[in-house]
């Protein structure tokens, strides 16, 4: 019987640790926060005190942290505490869920397959509630092999599980043209909230109509309900897309590829960040505009 284990239960990684396990799975976990692990454990699971101890006992693991930084920690350690590479049993799989350079997922798959391990590149989309509906989408690209032991737990974890290639980068550079749009249309959605604020037109009217008109987008509708509740709770942060966007526009400057729309989207998310809104939500980009006044939280 295949062992699944995921690390990082943030918003996405718990709705997929929960999409597991709702499968029928006894899903080990590991968190850097001991304590949201152990809730995880009260309706059923695992929680491992170290990352190798997951990686030991696990056939399958999915990593769903941050950035490259992290999953390098992940896998290698960071110097003080163990990685889960050294401990995973030969032929077992590492599922990348991050936002990544693909020359770098591609490096990873090289480095995991000297050690005897198989890797799948599988960046993730849908945000945190279809996440925990298994509604997610899933850009993958790996080996056969590697995909004849994990392609089980990936479709009980999203609703589309695309193949995109039989070796890794594939899937990260989908992944990276995904966060151009979402980028530059998060951006948008916010000057075109700010423009109608400035022009004094009442925010929940623009809402009602853009939503239902041609001009509406599913980051506008999703995140313009976001600055409507004056709610700046970071599900995607502002930060995110700082990193992001950097990534989409270093993969075209390497082909010397032209990115005006992303790289203006880059630099308002810049300004917001050293403006002091880095860890708020995404949407948080509307407050570099002056001269508007936002809506206000409901009393």
């Amino acid at each position: 019987m295949t062992t699944i284990g995921l690390i990082g239960l943030g918003a996405m990684g718990s709705g997929m640790a929960a999409s597991l396990r709702r499968a029928g799975h006894s899903v080990q976990v590991f968190d850097v926060r001991r304590e949201v692990a152990e809730v995880f454990t009260h309706a059923g699971g695992t929680a491992h005190d170290s990352l190798a101890s997951l990686g030991a006992a696990c056939d399958v693991v999915v990593s769903v942290v941050v950035n490259a930084a992290q999953t390098e920690a992940v896998l290698f350690g960071d110097g003080s505490t163990p990685g889960c590479a050294a401990s995973m049993k030969p032929g077992s799989v590492f599922v990348m869920c991050s936002t990544v350079d693909p020359n770098w997922s591609v490096a990873l798959e090289a480095r995991l397959e000297a050690m005897g391990l198989q890797y799948v590149d599988a960046p993730i989309s849908g945000g945190a509630a279809k996440a925990a509906s298994a509604q997610m989408t899933m850009m993958t690209a790996a080996k056969p092999a590697a995909y004849a032991v994990a392609e089980p737990f990936l479709n009980d974890m999203a609703a589309k599980v695309y193949k995109l290639g039989d070796s890794a980068g594939a899937g990260s550079k989908v992944k990276i043209i995904n966060q151009l749009l979402a980028g530059v249309h998060i951006a948008a959605a916010a000057e075109a909230m700010a423009l109608g604020l400035r022009e004094g037109v009442d925010a929940a009217a623009l809402y009602e109509v853009i939503t239902h008109s041609a001009g509406n987008s599913w980051m506008f509708e999703n995140r313009m309900a976001h600055v409507l509740a004056a709610d700046y709770t970071p599900l995607s942060a502002v930060d995110i897309f700082v990193k992001d966007l950097g990534l989409v526009l270093d993969m075209a400057r390497a082909s010397k590829f032209p990115l005006p729309l992303s790289s203006t989207a880059h630099q308002m998310f810049m300004q917001a960040s050293t403006a002091g809104f880095a860890k708020e939500d995404d949407s948080a980009v509307i407050k570099i505009f002056p001269g508007i006044e936002l809506p206000k939280p409901a009393q």
